[in-house]
């Protein structure tokens, strides 16, 4: 497949190839609830946490003779029905992390840049590099893009300036090649892309 390849001013300055196997593939959306929902499981952070009843402390002893009393038959007053007592069944905690199959993560991946490639929302600029770090240069140049709405960034780790302008934005984000991910696709209105992010990402997705 061909796209056109803009600056940050928006002016296309060329074109570039990319594998239709990953930016033409199939859209299989049923992928994408498979993933997300994995990704999403391993982001919980599993501690929450009550005690039963032998981790209450209270006493052992028993609270009266069995019979004769009239009460119902206690042992512990560290028992559920206690007010400070133990639960039954309480939360313990764990992980809730799983990975899905690599051939499911790949496919996912595929799907979500091709989707985005078919609706348009795909933008590739030749060269991210900022003059100086500023908020406001970036924010024109989205604009330019007409991406200022939500936009997911991919560019090189050592794009510092790109990093630190948009770190005030709260609707942008700015990711490496190896950092991109479904959930974080999905979740912007476009995908902007920088030449070099777009030639790492289709080998990530091919070997």
């Amino acid at each position: 497949m061909k796209f056109d390849v803009f600056n940050l001013k928006h002016e296309k300055t060329g074109e570039v190839d990319l594998s239709d196997q990953v930016f033409g593939a199939d859209v299989k959306e049923h992928l994408f609830y498979e993933v997300v929902k994995a990704q999403l499981a391993s982001r919980r952070s599993g501690t929450q946490s009550a005690k039963t009843r032998s981790e209450v402390s209270g006493s052992s002893k028993k609270l009266y003779k069995q019979k004769g009393t009239g009460n119902a038959r206690h042992g512990s007053i560290r028992a559920p029905i206690y007010r400070g007592g133990g639960r039954a069944h309480p939360p313990t905690p764990r992980d809730w992390s799983y990975r899905p199959p690599r051939q499911v993560r790949v496919g996912a991946l595929k799907s979500a840049l091709s989707l985005l490639a078919k609706e348009g929302r795909l933008v590739i600029i030749d060269k991210m590099k900022l003059d100086e770090v500023r908020t406001k240069g970036l924010i024109t140049a989205l604009k330019a893009m007409k991406a200022e709405k939500s936009a997911l960034l991919v560019d090189g780790k050592d794009n510092e300036s790109l990093r630190l302008s948009a770190r005030n934005l709260k609707d942008h984000t700015v990711l490496p090649p190896e950092g991109v991910n479904v959930y974080d696709i999905l979740r912007h209105d476009f995908l902007v892309l920088s030449q070099d992010a777009a030639k790492a990402l289709e080998a990530r997705c091919l070997r």
